[in-house]
């Protein structure tokens, strides 16, 4: 009489991804604002880094309206990718979702949207130097960051930083809006934006912020 043994089989078990999230140091008010309004239309699937890689998405897609001078659009668009800057960093902190690789690559997003503005029509309707500037304290701010990252510090935006892309966003605005209806005065009010915007940035890389 042969005996047989019959190993019952288990089942792999599958490990759910680990985000590692953070919880947030500090929540604003504009962090509340959102969370109670424009946050809840999001499902709680959809993470602050999923909207942070729509922004590198979508940046092309304005760059290449302001190109070729849909400004009206363009103008909208514009609008609707920079706020998604507001909604990922209110969305990671109201809702703990903060991770080192949002730290980095949320404000690199900004500034990509930025510098494609910067080339393509700060350039164009402000003056060479100012968008020389612009760009040169980007890249010392990106270079900086990307050093301190090798030495596994991670460096994330401050306030500076978070008041620098707001001047930076708000100086882009006033300009398309002079392009758009012919407002003459809001091409120099444009530029003093953007001047302040580089006092910040200024700032901004002193106090190691991004």
């Amino acid at each position: 009489m042969s005996i047989h043994y019959f190993k019952k089989l288990e089942k792999p078990k599958l490990e759910k991804p680990v985000h590692n999230f953070e919880k947030a140091e500090y929540i604003m008010w504009t962090d509340k604002l959102l969370a109670a309004t424009i946050l809840k239309l999001f499902p709680k699937k959809v993470l602050p880094n999923h909207i942070t890689v729509f922004r590198f998405i979508a940046t092309p897609f304005v760059a290449i309206l302001m190109f070729y001078e849909n400004y009206s659009t363009g103008l909208i668009a514009f609008l609707l990718v920079a706020f998604t800057d507001a909604i990922d960093g209110a969305m990671a902190r109201s809702r703990d979702q903060i991770t080192d690789w949002g730290k980095v690559y949320d404000p690199l997003a900004d500034k990509v949207l930025i510098g494609s503005m910067v080339f393509i029509i700060i350039l164009r309707y402000v003056d060479f130097w100012t968008a020389m500037i612009i760009i040169g304290l980007e890249i010392i701010i990106i270079f900086s960051a990307w050093r301190k990252k090798r030495k596994g510090i991670i460096i994330q935006a401050n306030m500076w930083g978070k008041i620098k892309m707001g001047l930076q966003v708000l100086g882009v605005v006033v300009l398309l809006l002079g392009i758009v209806f012919d407002w003459h005065l809001f091409i120099p009010l444009a530029s003093s934006v953007l001047y302040l915007a580089i006092a910040f940035a200024i700032v901004s890389l002193l106090t190691y912020g991004v």
